[in-house]
C-alpha cells in the first residue's frame, strides 16, 4: 500500500490536530496516511520555499493556515469559481502540472453551521477579521441565507475589498464595512471571530463581551484552545456557540476526500479523535 503523504504549512500550528485527523481518517478507510507540521520559520524557509519543497518531495497534498492562505493563491490552479473569488485557499493538490487550490473552509462552515442550527438564518452577522478564513466565510454566509453582513478588520482597506467583493458580485448584497466593533455589533444575530487572536500565544478576545448581548449565536475560528475567551464572552452574553473546533473538523474532512477521493465515516471519525478535547456541535448558554 502506498503511504499518502500530507502536511499544513502555517506559523503557529504546534498543537494543531490535523495531523491526527487525518491519519485517523486515512485507517478508519484503510489508507496508510502521514501527516507533518511545517513551519517556515522553524525550518529556516520561506513559505513559497516550503510549498516548492513539497511538491518536489512526493507530498499528494498540503493543508495551508494562517497567515498563508492568500499568498499561497498565485502557485494554484483554482478550478471552483466561487473559490476563486473567495481568493484564499486552504487545501492544494500536487500532481501533474500546476497543484490545485480548494477552500474547505467555506464548505467546512456551511456544514458546521448547518449541523448547529439546521436550515435556521444567520440573520445579521458582525464579523471581525476579513482575513483568508474571514473571505472563506463571509461567501459561506450567502449560502447560508444571512441577511446582512457587516465586516471589521484593523485594516480597513482589507475589509472594504471583502465588502465591495460581495456587493459587486451579488453574492452578499447586505456587505459592508465598519470602521469599529461597536459598529459591526449593534443589532447584530450573530459574532464572528475571523481573527488569529485567542489562539495560544496570541490570548484575548477581539471584542467585548458587553457588544454580544442580545446575539442569538457566536463562532469562533480559532480552536487551539478550543475555550476561547470569545466564545467564554459570548456564552456568557447568552449566546450559543459554535467552536472552531466544529469548522476545524468538517473542513478536515473535506480536505480528506481531497487528498484521497475517500469517504470517511464522521461519527467514526469524531469517536475516534473522542480524547482530543473537543466540545459539542453547539453549546447553548441557555437553560
Amino acid at each position: 500500500m502506498a503511504v499518502i503523504r500530507l502536511g499544513l504549512i502555517g506559523d503557529n500550528i504546534a498543537r494543531s490536530h490535523s495531523p491526527r485527523l487525518h491519519v485517523e481518517a486515512g485507517r478508519l478507510c484503510g489508507l496508510e496516511v502521514t501527516y507533518e507540521r511545517l513551519i517556515p520559520r522553524d525550518m529556516g524557509l520561506s513559505f513559497d520555499e516550503v510549498f516548492r519543497r513539497c511538491a518536489e518531495d512526493g507530498y499528494r497534498g498540503i493543508n495551508i493556515t494562517y497567515p498563508y492562505k492568500e499568498q499561497v493563491v498565485a502557485q494554484l490552479d483554482v478550478p471552483d469559481a466561487r473559490t476563486r473569488a473567495i481568493g484564499a485557499c486552504n487545501t492544494a493538490l500536487f500532481g501533474p502540472g500546476r497543484p490545485e487550490g480548494h477552500n474547505t473552509d467555506h464548505s467546512g462552515f456551511i456544514s458546521a453551521f448547518r449541523a448547529g442550527f439546521g436550515t435556521a438564518s444567520p440573520g445579521r452577522v458582525a464579523m471581525i477579521g476579513a482575513g483568508g478564513v474571514g473571505k472563506a466565510i463571509a461567501f459561506a454566509l450567502s449560502t447560508l441565507g444571512a441577511k446582512d453582513l457587516r465586516i471589521f478588520d484593523r485594516d480597513s482597506a482589507r475589509a472594504a475589498a471583502l465588502a465591495r467583493t460581495l456587493q459587486d458580485g451579488g453574492i452578499l448584497p447586505g456587505a459592508r464595512h465598519v470602521e469599529t466593533a461597536e459598529e459591526a455589533a449593534d443589532g447584530a444575530d450573530g459574532f464572528l471571530n475571523c481573527t488569529p487572536v485567542g489562539m495560544t500565544g496570541n490570548p484575548g478576545s477581539p471584542i467585548d463581551t458587553g457588544l454580544m448581548r442580545g446575539a442569538s449565536w457566536a463562532f469562533d475560528a480559532v480552536y487551539t484552545p478550543i475555550d476561547t475567551a470569545f466564545l467564554a464572552g459570548a456564552q456568557a452574553a447568552g449566546a450559543t456557540i459554535i467552536s472552531g473546533y466544529e469548522l476545524f473538523f468538517h473542513q478536515g474532512i473535506d480536505a480528506f476526500r481531497h487528498f484521497t477521493g475517500a469517504e470517511v465515516d464522521p461519527l467514526a471519525l469524531r469517536a475516534a479523535l473522542a480524547d482530543e478535547k473537543a466540545v459539542p456541535v453547539a453549546v447553548s448558554a441557555r437553560p
